[in-house]
C-alpha cells in the first residue's frame, strides 16, 4: 500500500476587539476539527485592537475585551499576534496568504462569525491528493452553505436548504441566511451525510468564509491587490485567480454544512455610538465611513483591470 505524506494545512483569522463575545464559538470547532486530524494545521490569529474605525465604549471595556480574547485563545494553545494598527480584512488575508504559501500545502480563510464542520481536514486531505493525482495543484474549494440570495448562489448551497424559500430578513428558519446556527445543529446536518458530493463549479462562485486555496494558486501570483483596502476581498482574489490562472478547479464540498453567522446579535459588541438594534448590515452602515470605505473598495475592485482609473486609499475615506 502507497503511502503518502499528510497535508499540511495553515488556517488564518483577524479578531477585532469588538468580537470578542462570538470568537470562542469559532475557537470550539476550530479545535473540535484539529482533533479529528492526524496531520499538521497551522492556526493564526491576529487580533485588532485599533479604533481609527470602531471605538470602544471605554479604555476599561477594550481592555477587558482583550484580556477575554487572550485567554479564551490560550486554553487553546493557539498563538495570537496582536497589533494597534489598522488592519482590515483585505489586510490580514492578503498577508495571511502572502505568509502561509510556501510552509503549507493549503491555506483556509477563517472568518469569527463562522462554525468550522469536525469533518473539515480530513475531506480536505483526501481532496488536496485526489487533486495532485488528477494533476491539478492549483485550486480553490468551498464547503457547502445556507439557503443564499438568487440562484446564481444555488451550486453552493447544502442540499437540504436549495429547496427552501429565500425569505428576505427571516432570522427564524434554519435555512435561511440570517439564522443564527448552533454547533450542534450543524453538526447534526453533517453526521447525516454517508457519501460526499463533490462537486465543480463550472465558473468561479465563492465568499471568503471558509475559502480554500491550494499554496500553488498564491505562489503562482494570485493574491487581494493593495488596492483592494477594506472589503471586496473576496470578489478581488476571484477575479485575480481567473485572470492568472483562469478557471482552475473550484471544488464544492456540497453536503457538508460549514456555517457562517452573518447576522449574529453579538458580533459588533461595544462599539461607541452605534445603533444598538437592527441587523448586522444596519449597524455597520448607521457609520458614515463605512458606506463610504465600502463603495471605495467595491469601486477599486471592479476597475482592477482598467488602465485608466486611480484608485482609491483610506485617505480618500477620510477627506
Amino acid at each position: 500500500m502507497k503511502h503518502y505524506m499528510k497535508t499540511k494545512f495553515a488556517i488564518g483569522c483577524l479578531v477585532q476587539w469588538y468580537e470578542v463575545d462570538i470568537i470562542g464559538e469559532y475557537i470550539e470547532t476550530l479545535n473540535e476539527a484539529i482533533e479529528q486530524y492526524d496531520g499538521e494545521v497551522i492556526v493564526d490569529f491576529t487580533l485588532c485592537l485599533n479604533q481609527d474605525l470602531e471605538k470602544c465604549i471605554s479604555e476599561e471595556q477594550l481592555n477587558i475585551c482583550e484580556y477575554t480574547i487572550d485567554t479564551k485563545l490560550e486554553i487553546s494553545n493557539f498563538k495570537t499576534i496582536t497589533t494597534t494598527e489598522l488592519v482590515t480584512i483585505a489586510d490580514y488575508r492578503r498577508e495571511f496568504n502572502d505568509k502561509y504559501c510556501e510552509c503549507v500545502d493549503v491555506l483556509m480563510w477563517g472568518e469569527s462569525d463562522m462554525l468550522v464542520p469536525k469533518q473539515t481536514f480530513n475531506i480536505l486531505d483526501n481532496l488536496h491528493q485526489m487533486s495532485l493525482q488528477n494533476n491539478n495543484p492549483k485550486y480553490l474549494a468551498f464547503f457547502g452553505t445556507c439557503k443564499m440570495w438568487d440562484k446564481s448562489w444555488e451550486i453552493l448551497e447544502h442540499p437540504d436548504f436549495t429547496n427552501k424559500p429565500f425569505i428576505d430578513g427571516d432570522t427564524n428558519n434554519w435555512w435561511s441566511l440570517r439564522y443564527d446556527m448552533s454547533k450542534d445543529e450543524m453538526n447534526k446536518i453533517n453526521e447525516k451525510t454517508e457519501d460526499l458530493e463533490v462537486l465543480i463549479a463550472p465558473q468561479h462562485k465563492f465568499n471568503g468564509c471558509g475559502l480554500v486555496i491550494s499554496s500553488e494558486v498564491i505562489k503562482s501570483g494570485v493574491n487581494i491587490p493593495k488596492s483592494v483596502f477594506f472589503v471586496h476581498e473576496d470578489s478581488a482574489f476571484m477575479l485575480m485567480t481567473q485572470k492568472v490562472l483562469g478557471n482552475i478547479p473550484q471544488y464544492i464540498i456540497k453536503n457538508i454544512l460549514l456555517v457562517h453567522n452573518r447576522n449574529h446579535p453579538d458580533k459588533r459588541m461595544y462599539i461607541k455610538d452605534e445603533i444598538k438594534g437592527g441587523t448586522m448590515n444596519e449597524k455597520r452602515r448607521s457609520n458614515e465611513w463605512y458606506i463610504k470605505a465600502n463603495k471605495m473598495s467595491e469601486q477599486n475592485c471592479y476597475n482592477l483591470f482598467n488602465p485608466n482609473y486611480k484608485s482609491f486609499t483610506w485617505k480618500d475615506v477620510w477627506k
